[in-house]
């Protein structure tokens, strides 16, 4: 055992080697705000990437899987294939509403927006939307085009598809 030098509390630093009164608050406290700060720019990064990745992923199906996969789905984006039903299209103020079939099983569908100059009866189309809530009513506010370059070049392997599945007397 060490003899303690007078004077001194062996649990006390030595003179000079203490901390001064109130440093280590202020330490403690730009060591927490730093935190602080790094924790919300990580997780505004996550959140954005979250959201991207959400996005990217908008899956496809077709209206004969739609429907039956319509409790999975709920109101979650997605994208929906198939081929306007002749004769079911209707306008009224910016709002387009049509019916689209895939494997003879049709889904109504709302429309929000003008759609393209080439959207017409019996043309295979991508619709971008949900399900409205409760039904069985698919809200669209995208619709991609057979026609277009854009829909040709990206939903070719769809389109070659849809042709050779349509419904027996459906147009393409």
């Amino acid at each position: 055992m060490t003899a303690a030098r007078p004077g001194l509390d062996p649990l006390e630093a030595p003179p000079g080697r203490g901390r001064r009164p109130g440093s280590g608050r202020s330490f403690d406290r730009s060591r927490l705000r730093l935190g602080i700060v790094i924790a919300l720019v990580c997780g505004g990064l996550a959140f954005l990437v979250l959201q991207g990745l959400g996005n990217a992923t908008t899956y496809f199906r077709n209206a004969d899987e739609a429907l039956a996969e319509r409790g999975e789905l709920g109101e979650r984006r997605f994208r929906l294939q198939g081929t306007v039903v002749p004769g079911s299209v209707g306008a009224a103020g910016d709002e387009v509403t049509f019916r689209v079939e895939y494997h003879c099983q049709a889904v109504n569908v709302r429309h929000q927006g003008d759609p393209p100059e080439l959207f017409a009866d019996g043309i295979p189309v991508v619709l971008e939307g949900a399900f409205l809530s409760g039904t069985n009513t698919f809200a669209s506010d995208r619709i991609f085009v057979r026609h277009t370059s854009e829909y040709r070049t990206e939903e070719a392997d769809r389109l070659a598809l849809a042709s050779d599945e349509a419904c027996p007397g459906a147009s393409t």
